[in-house]
């Protein structure tokens, strides 16, 4: 008999484990929406946006439907739509660019930095340098896999450019760059809450925070059909409000999420220890024979929501660790110059080579907060045993 089958499944993400030691916390928060019936926004939602604006150590926090509603919201709430140009990364998920073109905007794509992922300030610049124009009226770096961008770079970029510097943050609630928590570095911000996330809600939900005042009064506005008062529309916006039940929830699970975001940390540091201890772990940028960790840059704080190796054979050892029944997941498969939806843009294979390199390599394995040590010994192993 195959050891593998008799062995319990290794799960990429494990919700009850989060859910079951709070179920109480969970039920009596939702039970306080039900009786009083604030359904949509409300007490729930405002507690919530006060205790995450708090938590981030931003001025203005305005909860909202989903993180693509965030991305469309920081961005129209900043005037930037039709006539603008927005610089993003290839290596995301698609709403870093479906945000920009619901904006009416056009989008620039420039690659990424081998061994974040994230959006390399160099390429950025030299784009910048090439293009020179007017129309490029912001950047929207995305922090991915919960590591911070290099801000610095991008904070100098948008002051010489005057340009607006807009965070993706949907992956990095509790990330930081030198102490300054992703949220608050850029002008406006966005965050998701979908159920995977380190701060996760029971649905969709989203947020955007931001320092600027006159910002989270338009995002205020907007949310709500472009109503400051009742039924008196200024602008076109969106039904784009969160509702009282995922305020309610997100409000217990930020209480938990520091200590969550330890455990991850800690799971990281394990994984690492693992790898180097059975000899797997290669010292270069692209892996060879065994396979390339993840690296938490100096000046960030990684909040390990993936926890995201290169091997050459991705493939072939995704199928080999689900034969073994461990979890894996490939973020992203597909860079998004080469996605179907936006072949508009004008990209060819061979644009972006090092976003077209992490999407053949890049393979995310089991991490959460309440993942097991002899469940990453298991995953360690089995990926020692497919590269002998």
């Amino acid at each position: 008999m195959d050891p593998a089958a008799a062995a319990d499944p290794v799960p990429m993400l494990d919700l009850s484990r989060q859910y079951v030691p709070i179920r109480e916390e969970i039920l009596a928060a939702l039970a306080d929406v039900v009786d009083n019936r604030q359904f949509i926004l409300g007490q729930p939602v405002a507690a919530f946006e006060r205790a995450a604006a708090e938590h981030l150590g931003v001025a203005e926090a305005i909860g909202c439907a989903s993180g693509t509603d965030a991305l469309w919201l920081a961005l129209a709430a900043a005037e930037i739509g039709p006539g603008s140009t927005v610089i993003t990364t290839p290596f995301s998920f698609f709403a870093s660019v479906s945000s920009i073109l619901r904006a009416g905007s056009t989008t620039l794509l420039s690659d990424i930095d081998p061994v974040t992922f994230n959006l390399d300030p160099i390429g950025v610049e030299n784009l910048l340098q090439q293009q020179k124009s007017p129309q490029i009226k912001a950047l929207l770096p995305v922090h991915l896999y919960g590591q911070c961008v290099a801000w610095p770079e991008f904070a100098r970029l948008g002051k010489e450019y005057s340009l607006t510097l807009i965070e993706d943050a949907a992956q990095a609630w509790g990330a930081a760059w030198d102490g300054v928590g992703a949220g608050s570095l850029g002008d406006i911000a966005a965050f998701s809450f979908y159920p995977t996330k380190n701060l996760s809600a029971a649905g969709d939900a989203g947020m955007v925070t931001t320092n600027r005042p006159e910002l989270a009064e338009r995002v205020r506005m907007l949310r709500q059909h472009g109503m400051r008062q009742r039924y008196h529309h200024d602008e076109v916006g969106w039904n784009a409000r969160m509702d009282g039940f995922q305020g309610a929830v997100l409000s217990v699970n930020l209480r938990h999420l520091p200590e969550r975001n330890r455990l991850r940390s800690d799971a990281a540091l394990r994984y690492h220890e693992l790898f180097e201890a059975a000899g797997l772990a290669e010292s270069g940028v692209y892996p060879e024979h065994g396979v390339v960790l993840p690296k938490e840059i100096a000046g960030a704080k990684h909040v390990w929501h993936q926890y995201a190796i290169r091997s050459v054979r991705r493939n072939e050892l995704r199928d080999f660790l689900s034969s073994q029944q461990i979890g894996s997941e490939i973020y992203y498969p597909v860079p998004l110059h080469r996605q179907k939806a936006l072949e508009f843009l004008g990209y060819p294979e061979g644009s972006f080579p090092e976003a077209e390199r992490a999407a053949r390599e890049v393979l995310a394995l089991p991490i959460f907060p309440e993942i097991r040590p002899d469940e990453q010994e298991r995953v360690v192993g089995a990926v020692a045993e497919f590269l002998s």
